[in-house]
């Protein structure tokens, strides 16, 4: 069966995968032009009455879409390439966001030839603020990359690595928002500690995060300069900075990027 040349399907429509039939939609895709699947009939519904796509099987979506993104977790990748295998031919484009499955693990499943991309997006991207690393596998172009970024800027930002690095990227960016929220966390305690009440402690810290996060993003300058800048002399922030050397706090995180990414 010849596929719609402009039908991109998502496979697996969960929090990501619904993030990005949205972007796509807001980006001037048509409904019609965009299919999932799902495991359950009312999640079916669901995406039905909220963006008007339909769902089908994962089958019907080798068979009549262009672009396959697989969005499933990575413990059920195998069964769904397993799946799609019998009815994915070689003109299919197909992206998979799951973490550490190499492009080279999704070809060797499909048919001989098939150009895959490999993506890993992070979870901001249901506030349209993510961030999708994209690199390309064997077979996959010029055209197919710029097709890949097109989809996942809807929900965000797109950067393109090398496939070796993916794995970096997922310690930093795809596992990167839990350690902000760990981190937040730990504050928020520290400010119960310190007398104030836990939503005062949580806003004070939420908007610390935001701003931080803006000036970093906008300010073009190094984040030692925008610490410094913070770091009196003698003053309440480098006596907190001595507590987190003296803790290895620096050393801690570098371990467990270094674990993630392992």
């Amino acid at each position: 069966m010849t596929p719609t040349t402009q039908k991109i399907a998502v496979l697996g429509a969960g929090k990501i995968g619904e993030a990005l039939l949205g972007g796509m939609l807001r980006a001037g895709r048509r409904p019609e032009d965009l299919l999932a699947t799902t495991r359950r009939a009312e999640r079916a519904a669901e995406l039905r009455e909220r963006y008007g796509i339909e769902s089908v099987s994962n089958a019907e979506a080798a068979k009549v879409a262009a672009t396959l993104i697989l969005a499933v977790k990575p413990r059920d990748m195998a069964a769904l390439l397993d799946e799609l295998a019998p009815h994915t031919p070689a003109d299919r484009l197909v992206i998979s966001c799951a973490a550490g499955i190499t492009t080279a693990t999704v070809e060797s499943r499909l048919t001989p030839g098939v150009p895959t991309v490999r993506v890993m997006p992070n979870t901001p991207a249901l506030v349209d603020e993510g961030m999708s690393v994209i690199s390309a596998g064997k077979h996959a172009t010029e055209e197919h990359l710029v097709h890949a970024e097109e989809i996942f800027d809807g929900v965000g930002k797109t950067l393109r690595l090398p496939e070796y690095q993916q794995d970096a990227a997922t310690a930093l960016s795809g596992s990167g928002p839990a350690y902000f929220y760990y981190l937040v966390e730990a504050m928020t305690d520290a400010g119960i500690l310190l007398g104030l009440p836990r939503d005062k402690a949580h806003d004070l810290i939420v908007q610390a995060a935001v701003g931080a996060a803006v000036m970093l993003r906008d300010s073009g300058e190094h984040p030692v300069t925008l610490r410094e800048a913070v770091t009196s002399p003698g003053g309440t922030t480098i006596s907190a900075i001595r507590e987190l050397e003296d803790h290895k706090v620096r050393a801690a995180f570098i371990a467990a990027l270094e674990a993630a990414r392992d």
